[in-house]
């Protein structure tokens, strides 16, 4: 692979997944500003839309699990908090008293409100996708992991581009749709938990957490973590050279040594 000048999504779903036994698909987002472009979408890609309106969360489990490609116009968008993040509602008391069992008051639920980045307000559609089948170029990638693996991940786009520390966000809900919002205006990554809503509606009972990465990215990230793989023999930390997860007890414990027998010991 690092042969390639540049990787495929193929490649970097294929390194993530075996490297650091990612189990699910990065989902591909895209958001759609221009109606020439929804429309060649609509045209030449074979997608899927909502039977009835879901949440956000929903898009993504549905391309991160079954491997769907979907869009949704608003009408296919049934979350009222992520639609005021994608700038399809305004800000108003509905909005502000759906946070309040987060807040002191009133007051405090509008500020966790307003701190929320939002898309500009001329957003037709969004598109969800398994990375590796996805038909257009992402503007984000939303993947799902373990903590350790997006850990490593967080190392790895580090020491790709050169920026430390990583800085992490955590809003008080909103973790994927404003979760992929945040990165797309900010253009850095994100690894942040789950809300509540996510949790259940996004189908992540497992403990996992997101990582989220601008779409142009995530490809020298991973070609950092293969770069450092062939380097050191494996791509696991702390442990060089040993592959993912690596040797899980507590690191330089003289106690837990192991060799050859000699002859003594047989």
């Amino acid at each position: 692979m690092l042969t390639k000048k540049t990787l495929s999504n193929a490649d970097m779903v294929f390194a993530l997944r075996n490297l650091l036994r990612m189990k699910y698909y990065p989902v591909a987002v895209k958001f759609f500003f221009d109606q020439k472009e929804l429309d060649e979408f609509k045209k030449t890609v074979d997608y899927k839309i909502s039977a009835h309106p879901f949440t956000f969360c929903h898009y993504l489990a549905a391309s991160r699990q079954r491997g769907d490609i979907l869009l949704s116009p608003e009408k296919g968008l049934g979350c009222t908090n992520a639609k005021y993040i994608f700038g399809w509602k305004g800000k108003d008391e509905g909005e502000i008293k759906s946070h309040l069992k987060y807040a002191r008051d009133m007051k405090q639920a509008e500020k966790i409100v307003d701190i929320k980045k939002r898309l500009p307000q001329n957003l037709l559609a969004f598109a969800t996708a398994p990375l590796h089948r996805s038909p257009y170029k992402p503007d984000v990638i939303h993947g799902m992991s373990d903590v350790l693996q997006a850990y490593h991940l967080g190392n790895d786009w580090s020491a790709a581009m050169d920026i430390m520390p990583f800085q992490m966000t955590m809003t008080m809900n909103s973790s994927a749709c404003h979760g992929v919002t945040q990165v797309f205006v900010e253009k850095k990554p994100n690894i942040t938990p789950m809300c509540s809503g996510s949790y259940t509606a996004g189908k992540t009972e497992q403990g996992e957490i997101n990582w989220i990465w601008p779409g142009d990215q995530l490809e020298p990230t991973v070609r950092w973590l293969l770069e450092r793989t062939v380097r050191d023999s494996g791509s696991s930390f702390p442990r060089t050279g040993e592959t993912y997860p690596g040797f899980n007890m507590c690191k330089l414990c003289p106690f837990l040594v192991w060799h050859k027998p000699t002859e003594k010991d047989k």
